[in-house]
């Protein structure tokens, strides 16, 4: 089996990239299962309806959202569906539910989204005890368990990867928009990479437009961040599963 997870869909440009890319790569890489970061689509900040069945009617299975879960108010529209999770270490009582599971040929697939808590300004629960109280209820009950974790700090998202060693199927971090090259196979076989990257536009700063940044960076005044524009680009990773075992042999990034 082959699970690809794709990195934070940022604004138009963004989702123009998945529209482009994402029917190629499912067709040539035979994918079988596909997670998505969306919540930056909507100019940055959400998800809008429309924008969400835009993004399941490219075949995408599972999107996952983060810190700008609930940028647009519509998203209470469409929450509660199956396809859509959002951190599961969000006070209890919102809405929305934190991971779900899926099948998909003959496997059940468990995926978790988790938010960071070092310098995220969220107020949200530990994500480490989230993840291993949920893990712990639905290990006996799946086959595969795939972890987002939306998270600002490296150390925090490197330190739950070796957490749940032998845990998790794979964890792989948001957020930070830049991809990593430190994808490995940890020794007790979950598959770790801290950050998948971003599908959004190319010259930009994570995203936002360049010359609107270099201004809050020189001046320290405020300056309203715009979504860039002009040409995309689509990162994301392949994590190839055996099929006797669930773990990960191997993993790819796929970047276009």
């Amino acid at each position: 089996m082959k699970i690809l997870a794709v990195g934070d869909i940022v604004g138009k440009t963004g989702l123009q990239k998945l529209k482009d890319v994402l029917p190629f790569i499912i067709k040539d890489k035979n994918i079988d299962f596909v997670i998505v970061n969306a919540e930056n689509a909507a100019d940055g900040m959400g998800l809008t309806e429309k924008m969400y069945k835009e993004i399941l009617a490219l075949n995408v299975d599972v999107v996952t959202m983060g810190n700008h879960t609930w940028g647009k108010k519509e998203i209470f529209n469409f929450i509660d569906d199956k396809h859509i999770i959002r951190p599961a270490n969000y006070p209890l009582n919102n809405p929305g539910r934190g991971y779900e599971i899926y099948e998909c040929k003959d496997k059940t697939i468990a995926v978790i989204n988790l938010i960071g808590r070092t310098t995220m300004s969220v107020l949200s629960e530990n994500p480490f005890i989230t993840a291993k109280d949920i893990i712990d209820e639905i290990k006996h009950a799946v086959d595969i368990i795939v972890i987002d974790f939306h998270a600002e700090a490296t150390a925090e998202k490197i330190a739950l990867g070796y957490y749940l060693d032998g845990e998790a199927t794979i964890i792989f971090g948001t957020h930070t928009h830049v991809q990593t090259a430190d994808e490995k196979i940890l020794e007790n076989g979950t598959a770790y990479v801290t950050d998948i990257g971003m599908t959004g536009p190319k010259k930009s700063v994570i995203g936002m437009d360049v010359d609107a940044s270099i201004k809050r960076f020189v001046t320290s005044l405020p300056e309203k961040y715009r979504v860039a524009e002009g040409k995309g680009m689509f990162n994301s990773f392949i994590f190839e599963i055996d099929d006797n075992t669930n773990k990960v042999k191997k993993i790819d990034r796929y970047n276009k």
